[in-house]
């Protein structure tokens, strides 16, 4: 059972996943002592907030064009007193630290169990920090030391990420690099999988915002 001084616990879950925000809404409104409402971004939630009150904000750290450092301050200057937990699949520890520093109460993987998350709830809703504060929080919540860290992208990589901050198209880059244009879709993964984003757009802001030393 999960409550706040013994009243009901009103949640607010933002994802833009759909699948994933209705199956945790689910899942969690079943407990007894939590009440939970859902949308897709940060837009929604600031409305949201700003009709009924709310004790806890499960935020994705990436939704899209927004991210989870978008709302903190957003939310605060609008007058939301509650706790935030982020609920993300991957941060990297610099950004993890900015949120932190912003006030967030912690940060959980989804990648973890729910049974999990319901503790880091009943965790964050008492005034704890989550996970409780080591020297790597994050890489020990993620199984082995570093796993978060920031990544360092290889020569190649490099290259292509430079070219893409560009504005080159993927032909544009094969051809400068003396490559095939398959191979340049195929280090555009694995640089979207180092940083955790989908997109060259959301890749473009991210390494702004926290790998430019890396180039």
């Amino acid at each position: 059972m999960i409550e706040s001084n013994r009243q009901p616990l009103r949640v607010l879950l933002v994802d833009d996943h759909t699948l994933f925000r209705e199956s945790v809404s689910g899942a969690l409104g079943a407990e007894p002592g939590i009440t939970i409402e859902h949308c897709g971004s940060i837009r929604e939630a600031l409305e949201i907030l700003a009709q009924r009150r709310f004790d806890l904000v499960l935020l994705d750290h990436d939704l899209g064009s927004e991210r989870a450092s978008h709302f903190v301050p957003a939310a605060r200057e609008a007058g939301f007193e509650g706790r935030v937990l982020v609920v993300t699949a991957w941060v990297s520890e610099n950004e993890a630290r900015r949120l932190l520093r912003q006030g967030v109460s912690g940060i959980f993987l989804k990648h973890l169990p729910l049974e999990d998350l319901k503790e880091a709830i009943r965790a964050v809703v008492s005034g704890r920090i989550f996970p409780e504060r080591s020297s790597e929080p994050l890489a020990a919540q993620a199984g082995g030391a570093g796993e978060l860290d920031a990544p360092i992208f290889n020569d190649r990589q490099r290259k292509v990420l430079r070219f893409v901050l560009e504005g080159l198209s993927n032909k544009e880059i094969a051809w400068r690099l003396q490559i095939s244009e398959s191979y340049v879709k195929a280090i555009l993964q694995s640089l979207f999988q180092k940083t955790g984003v989908r997109t060259r757009g959301q890749l473009v802001r991210v390494v702004f915002e926290q790998y430019e030393s890396q180039l």
